[in-house]
């Protein structure tokens, strides 16, 4: 059947069992954003509720195969899969499912299956994905024609099977017995533990039962052939599944709008995150557009996927033979070859296309400078990123090596690779970088540190973005590389690493400084890098200053480097230090970034190792009435204010005031009340620490027990020591709670209104402006209101008080206006709930006469509430000598006589009707 916004048309066919069907969306609309037309091909009309394996061939079963190539088990490493060194792109196609012979053999005799391997080889193909497990003289066939093949497991998947505990069981020895059938064979690429699980029944489930279904699946064929490979084929209809336990993210996708199909990859590949993405469908229908239109569909497909990062695509499908419930599916065309085996248009065009992943040969490629500074580099590192950087796969790049006066002559190798070396008096990563910059001859420079190597098409994928956008920057992930111990794993999974920002699934807020590329000519225009920066907090200064001129950053998925962790808990607390000194000059230059407490305030999602949450988690799946949404996406709810705080490195602040109340206990008992607050006040980041422990491991695939307790225990550890190491390096470069700004006349902290009378009519927003402008200038933290708010500006002294701005222009005709500012002073509710508290505690010590008690809780309090009022008069201070002037502005045109009192009582006279509104006020005259 075809649906179309909801309108269900008969189409013609051959039985009554479900088809797929053609999904439209309405354009400018949707989860998605997206103008586009769906066409999803619904797994209910291709998978058969058949027998695992069909009977061997007797020609071909068992018969020796000295023929047979040796082919090696691919891997997952970062995005995509590697055969040894050697990087795998799949190009595949789908195959079957066919009618079964009269023996029950589900595939065609072998004659046929070495003719079909034969064409797809010549036409480029290396990787063929079947829906039923193929019996082995398929797979020798395969290993005989180097292809691989992604095996599915079929079970019962479109009725409700988590209901039934025997049908659980029952599922779970199916799979089992078919992974015992392939465990070990050279030609088995992957598993596929299912195939589009039916929206409706994962509604009617519940999405976490059915991903801990898959998870007990993915276990079961692991155990059985630990070397494989093992995935879920999910669609849109159910995004929303949460699998992180799959060893590569794969989605079939049928969409006809090119821009709709890259900018639904560009979603899945936020998805997918380290993992490699496998487009397991794609495709059209020749049948009801054509062969021509199906292969262009198909061309521009599968090279968006290749360009936009992906590991593989497998069309679907190889031939218009397709069987399914008993019947021939002939009113569905999208074979790459006829049912007689003849070949359409579109096999044609995939041999080239095939022929040309990732990226066709002409394209005209910038020409890239690639910078990488050092000081003083491990050896091993730096050899290792010059070696990868020789290996680049990039017609027309350079490499500069900045060496910022290191104590060795290490980099004199670096000639040896052919690369240009600049030798510098030590001054900091940010002159570095603009050392590199200004010697730069690429009209793209692209930063690399010296403890990271590049992937082979690290800079293709980078220019591929330059060249299909606007950014001005673009980055990519930093993945940890293996082999550098089982403390940099921990090191990995743990906080404060290089992490990017995203805005959206294409635009980044921040990219890190170990994998960025500029446009030069962009980087120049801002002044290239500030060279107070001599460690780290450059990258976010200069994403910071593109965004202050309104140009965007991108973010390239597949631009690969990999990054080394710090490999012992003691270089890796000194770089969280040092990143606490960066913070401490970013927020001097950038106040408007950063919270009261000191803090900076993403836009976007920050995406990396370490940034878990303990606190249930409450996101909204959009499922569309009645669960009819074809696609269906997981809404996260930003993180709430608790979670957010006991990340923070003053949370144990707050651990030490509770702990310094429950001493006080030996002097009055009823303080032994904060005891159970002070331990959920430490036990909150202990347990958050060991569920970021528990979470990490299974990226590391553990099975010895002990390993993967001392694994969880040193994350868990780093998790709580990384706060306390950035505090540290935050308060001795003065970024501290407690910090606030000085003013030259502090105010008392009451409201204020003032008056202004302006022959010159300005604006009420250039008014604004003009006093944030001015408040910036003298270094002050200003936030403008928001869109329910009442208020203009808020401008902020410290974390325990601010003050608030509004104003309001009267119109007095003939561009005259009577400005009235308004500015109170705005207490912390926080502040004041704790002053409060300890008020109330002081007193109800000294009613029962514990003095030791009552002094220290009213010393607290005491300085609490100073720090309030010097606040909140600093605030006050700083917002009234904003104010432009507080009398009278004069026109350039017309000179305006009296003192600012006459021209206030005229005004009032006109508002009581004693003078025309539109009267000029002349001196002496009521």
């Amino acid at each position: 059947m075809r649906r179309e916004l909801g309108c269900i048309h008969s189409v013609d066919r051959a039985d009554s069992s479900p088809v797929p069907g053609l999904f439209s969306h309405p354009t400018g609309g949707g989860e998605c954003d997206l103008s586009y037309r769906l066409i999803c091909c619904r797994n209910n009309s291709r998978e058969a509720r058949t027998p695992l394996s069909s009977p061997a061939a007797p020609a071909l079963e068992g018969r020796p195969a000295p023929s047979l190539r040796t082919l090696p088990r691919p891997q997952v490493r970062g995005k995509f899969l590697f055969i040894g060194e050697e990087k795998l792109y799949v190009r595949g196609v789908t195959y079957g499912p066919f009618r079964p012979s009269q023996d029950g053999a589900e595939y065609p005799n072998p004659a046929r299956v070495a003719q079909d391997f034969e064409a797809m080889v010549a036409a480029g193909i290396n990787a063929i994905r079947t829906y039923n497990v193929p019996p082995r003289w398929f797979l020798d066939a395969a290993q005989r024609a180097n292809l691989r093949v992604m095996v599915g497991l079929p079970w019962e998947q479109h009725v409700t099977f988590l209901d039934d505990s025997r049908t659980v069981r029952a599922i779970e020895a199916r799979v089992r017995e078919a992974v015992r059938k392939c465990a070990g064979h050279p030609a088995v690429m992957c598993y596929a533990v299912a195939n589009e699980i039916p929206a409706g029944i994962v509604r009617w489930l519940g999405g976490r039962r059915v991903e801990r279904f898959i998870e007990k699946l993915y276990r079961v064929v692991k155990a059985e052939d630990p070397e494989g490979l093992v995935t879920y084929v999910n669609f849109p209809t159910t995004e929303f599944l949460e699998l992180p336990f799959l060893d590569f993210f794969c989605f079939n996708v049928y969409l006809e709008s090119r821009d709709a199909f890259e900018a639904y990859l560009a979603r899945l590949q936020t998805l997918a995150g380290d993992r490699p993405l496998l487009l397991a469908e794609i495709g059209l229908d020749s049948r009801r557009n054509g062969e021509k239109a199906q292969a262009d569909s198909l061309e521009w497909q599968v090279r968006s996927a290749f360009v936009g990062g992906c590991a593989g695509a497998f069309v679907f499908s190889w031939t218009d033979e397709w069987h399914r419930g008993g019947y021939e599916i002939e009113d569905w065309d999208f074979g790459l070859t006829r049912r007689d085996r003849s070949p359409k248009l579109a096999l044609d065009v995939m041999r080239r296309v095939f022929a040309q992943v990732p990226f066709p040969p002409k394209t005209n490629w910038p020409r890239i400078s690639v910078i990488m500074c050092t000081y003083n580099g491990n050896r091993k590192w730096l050899l290792e990123c010059f070696r990868h950087l020789e290996k680049i796969d990039y017609p027309n790049y350079e490499v500069i090596v900045v060496d910022d006066g290191s104590t060795d002559r290490f980099t004199d190798c670096a000639r040896d690779f052919g690369f240009r070396l600049i030798r510098t008096p030590n001054s900091g990563l940010g002159n570095a970088r603009n050392t590199g910059l200004f010697a730069a001859t690429g009209e793209i420079v692209a930063y690399i540190d010296d403890d990271a190597y590049p992937d082979p098409d690290w800079l293709k994928y980078l220019a591929a973005v330059f060249l299909h956008s606007d950014f001005v920057g673009v980055g990519g992930p930093n993945l940890p590389p293996c082999g550098d111990g089982w403390v940099a794993d921990c090191v990995a999974n743990s906080p404060g690493g290089p992490i990017h920002v995203m805005l959206t699934d294409r635009e980044a807020e921040h990219i890190p400084g170990c994998n960025m590329a500029y446009r030069k000519s962009a980087l120049l225009e801002i002044g290239g890098f500030d060279e107070r920066f001599r460690v780290a907090g450059d990258d976010v200064d200069v994403c910071w200053s593109f965004q202050k001129r309104n140009w965007k950053l991108g973010f390239s998925p597949a631009a690969v480097v990999w990054h080394h962790r710090r490999n012992s808990v003691r270089t890796y607390l000194n770089q969280q230090r040092g990143y606490g000194r960066a913070e401490a000059l970013l927020e001097k230059k950038w106040p408007e970034k950063y919270n009261s407490a000191g803090h900076v305030s993403w836009a976007g999602r920050v995406y990396g190792n370490g940034f878990f949450t303990i606190l249930p988690r409450a996101g909204r799946i959009y499922q569309g009435i009645w669960g009819t949404a074809p696609f269906q996406r997981l809404y996260g709810p930003t993180p709430g204010w608790l979670s957010c705080l006991i990340l923070m490195p003053e949370w144990f602040l707050i651990v030490g005031l509770l702990a310094l109340l429950t001493g006080l206990g030996y002097s009055w008992k009823p303080l032994f009340l904060a005891a159970p607050l002070s331990l959920f006040a430490l036990g909150a980041p202990v347990a958050h620490a060991v569920a970021s422990g528990i979470r990490a491991c299974p990226s590391r695939r553990i099975w010895n027990f002990l390993e993967k307790v001392r694994v969880i225990g040193v994350t868990t550890f780093l998790h709580l020591l990384q706060p306390l190491a950035r505090l540290l390096g935050r308060i001795r470069w003065g970024l501290t709670p407690w910090r606030w700004v000085k003013a030259e006349s502090p105010s008392l902290p009451r409201a204020n209104s003032i008056v202004l009378w302006s022959e010159v009519w300005h604006a009420a927003q250039d008014r604004l402006e003009e006093v944030e402008s001015a408040l910036k200038q003298l270094g002050v933290v200003v936030r403008r209101g928001g869109d329910f708010d009442n208020w203009d500006l808020e401008i902020r002294s410290g974390l325990l008080g601010s003050a608030r701005l509004g104003m309001v222009a009267e119109e007095h005709g003939q561009g005259r206006q009577l400005v009235r500012w308004r500015v109170s002073p705005k207490c912390s509710e926080i502040g004041l709930v704790v002053l409060s508290t300890l008020i109330a505690i002081s007193v109800g010590a000294g009613t029962a006469r514990a003095w030791t008690a009552c002094a220290a809780v009213a010393t607290m309090g005491l300085l609490l509430g100073l720090s309030v009022l010097q606040e909140c008069e600093t605030a006050m201070a700083l917002a009234l000598r904003a104010i432009p002037d507080r009398k009278v502005e004069k026109s350039s045109a017309q000179l305006v006589s009296g003192h600012f009192k006459r021209a206030t009582h005229a005004v009032r006279q006109s508002m009581e009707g004693r003078v025309p509104v539109n009267q000029p006020i002349v001196e002496g005259k009521d």
